[in-house]
C-alpha cells in the first residue's frame, strides 16, 4: 500500500485502458469478441465421450432404486436432446453465415474493407462447422449412452438424425428428405439405395415375421433404404427397430396433421409412393395401410402381403 492509497487529499486516479485489459484477463481469461474468431481449441472426442458417460452414469446411479426411477428414461432422452438441439442451433447459424458469405462475395469491389469482411465470414463459418461437429459428437456419444442404459433407440421428436462424423443419416424426417431430394441427389439426406416401404397397424406385433421378411429383402438388396410411417408401436415401429439393429438407413414419413388435417395419412401415403419404391411390405392394419397397398398396386409397384393383411 502506497501513501497515495491512504492520503485523504490525494484525488482518485482513473484506471488506464491497459490496466482494464489486464484486470479482465486476470479475472476471466481471454475472451474473443463476437466479430473475431475464437482461437481456443475444441474438446477432443475422447474427453467428450468420458464426460458424457459420467453424466449418464451419475443420473442413472442417483435415480435408480428411488421414487424418481420411472422418470429416468425421459431425463436421459432430454439429456441427448440438449446436444441435438445445440447442433441444430449451430447449423442455423451456419446457414446464416453461408448467406452472409454469398452477399459479401457479390459486394466485392476490390477494396480492403470488403475483402477483410469476407475473410472474417469465412473464418466464422469454419469455426461454426467445427462447433457443429463437436456438438454432434456430444449427441452421438449421449445417444450411445441412452441406448446402453435404456435398451431402446433414441430418436428426435422432429427433424433428422445426421452424423457428419461418420457421414451417415440413421433417421431421416420425410420433410428433410423431400427438400433435400429437390436440391441434390447426392446429399446425406437422400440415400441412393432402393427404397422399400413397410406398412402395418399399431396392433400387429409379430416381430419374427416382420424381421424375417425384411432380412430376406435385405439379402437381395443390401443397400436398401427402409420407408415407414413412423408409428410409435406396431408393425412400423418393429421395422424401425430392425433397421436400427441391421444398420439400415430409414426414412420416417409421419403425417402432417397441421397442414393436411384428416387427409394427412393419405397425403403421407402419396409422398412415400412418390419416392418410387421397389416394393411394399403390407402387414395387417387399418384402411390407411390398405390404401397405401392399393395405390402401390395401381402404380405397378410390387406389394407383398403378410399375416392375413
Amino acid at each position: 500500500m502506497t501513501a497515495a492509497d491512504t492520503d485523504p487529499f490525494e484525488p482518485p486516479h482513473a484506471a488506464s485502458s491497459t490496466a482494464h485489459v489486464l484486470t479482465e484477463l486476470q479475472l476471466y481469461g481471454y475472451r474473443p469478441f463476437a466479430d473475431e474468431p475464437d482461437p481456443r481449441p475444441l474438446p477432443d472426442a475422447g474427453r467428450i465421450g468420458g464426460a458424457v458417460a459420467d453424466i449418464f452414469d451419475a443420473l442413472a446411479a442417483t435415480l435408480t432404486d428411488t421414487r424418481l426411477e420411472p422418470d429416468l428414461e425421459a431425463l436421459l432422452w432430454s439429456a441427448v436432446n440438449i446436444f441435438h438441439r445445440m447442433a441444430g442451433q449451430v447449423e442455423r447459424e451456419l446457414d446464416r453465415n453461408e448467406q452472409a458469405q454469398k452477399r459479401s462475395q457479390q459486394a466485392q469491389d476490390g477494396s480492403e474493407i470488403r475483402s477483410v469482411e469476407l475473410e472474417r465470414l469465412i473464418a466464422e463459418g469454419l469455426t461454426l462447422i467445427e462447433r457443429r461437429t463437436a456438438y454432434e459428437i456430444f449427441r452421438d456419444e449421449a445417444q450411445e449412452q441412452f441406448e446402453r442404459l435404456t435398451m431402446s433407440a433414441w430418436r428426435p421428436k422432429t427433424g433428422s438424425l445426421v452424423s457428419r462424423r461418420t457421414m451417415t443419416a440413421s433417421m431421416i424426417d420425410s420433410r428433410d428428405f423431400l427438400n433435400a431430394r429437390r436440391r441434390a441427389e447426392g446429399e446425406l439426406l437422400v440415400p441412393p439405395g432402393p427404397k422399400v416401404i413397410v406398412t402395418g397397424g399399431l396392433d400387429f406385433e409379430d416381430h419374427t415375421l416382420i424381421w424375417d421378411r425384411l432380412d430376406k429383402v435385405r439379402t437381395k438388396h443390401p443397400d436398401m433404404v427402409l420407408l415407414h410411417g413412423g408409428s410409435p408401436r406396431g408393425a412400423e415401429f418393429i421395422a424401425s427397430r430392425w433397421a436400427d439393429h441391421r444398420q439400415v438407413v430409414q426414412i420416417a414419413f409421419k403425417p402432417d396433421w397441421t397442414k393436411h388435417r384428416k387427409a394427412a395419412p393419405f397425403r403421407r401415403n402419396d409422398a412415400m409412393l412418390d419416392t418410387m419404391p421397389i416394393g411394399v411390405l403390407h402387414f395387417p392394419g387399418n384402411g390407411i395401410n390398405a390404401n397405401l397397398a392399393d395405390k402401390a398396386k395401381g402404380f405397378g409397384i410390387p406389394v407383398w402381403t403378410f399375416g392375413g393383411a
